[in-house]
């Protein structure tokens, strides 16, 4: 890393303007995701992450997928402001992360320790937001923005068809990436003594 974990961390933001340019080869984008999905810690060792890296028109086929699938939900005469902030902010952008929780697992997992049932898809997403927050952290670090997106679960079927992946899976979130060109604004944080504790008996 260029930063410390502390400073990449600390600059790692949620970006919307980005470009279709990358600071860093295909490989080494696929060796920072390989790197966070082998070391990124998961319950019971379930290692139930998928990532898929789309590039190239892989990522523009998603977020025509995106737009093709919101045109058939969101009204017309507001339609154009959606497809302008999809295009603007997201297929701009060089490439997209998409990230998954494979469910078989998860269920197998459930009917191998049946009291902890219910814990497991949470346990499940909560994997999966570490390997969010690890490929972020290390894409800001080289130099990108991104930014963390949600259109699934209405996207999901059709995402799975278009690169023929397992049923099982299930999408959790989409990550745009580019290089910024313009820098996020000032982020409001609620005062510490809210948030952290400490006791000592």
């Amino acid at each position: 890393m260029t930063k410390s974990f502390k400073e990449a961390l600390k600059a790692r933001r949620t970006f919307y303007q980005i470009e279709n340019k990358s600071t860093l080869s295909d490989k080494e984008i696929r060796d920072l995701i390989r790197f966070a999905v082998e070391f990124v810690p998961s319950a019971f060792n379930s290692q139930t992450t998928r990532v898929a890296l789309l590039t190239g028109k892989a990522h523009e086929k998603l977020w025509n997928i995106v737009k093709n699938v919101l045109r058939e939900r969101v009204p017309a005469e507001v339609f154009g402001k959606t497809e302008e902030k999809i295009d603007g902010c997201f297929a701009c952008g060089y490439g997209t992360i998409l990230y998954f929780e494979d469910m078989a697992i998860v269920r197998s997992l459930q009917e191998s320790f049946p009291t902890y049932k219910d814990n497991f898809p949470i346990w499940a997403e909560q994997t999966d937001a570490m390997h969010q927050l690890a490929v972020w952290t290390m894409l800001e670090d080289a130099g990108m923005g991104a930014s963390l997106q949600h259109y699934n679960p209405l996207i999901d079927d059709e995402v799975r068809k278009a690169w023929n992946l397992p049923g099982d899976w299930k999408l959790v979130a989409q990550m745009p990436f580019g290089v910024p060109v313009a820098q996020p604004g000032s982020k409001e944080v609620m005062s510490l003594d809210e948030r952290v504790f400490e006791f000592t008996d």
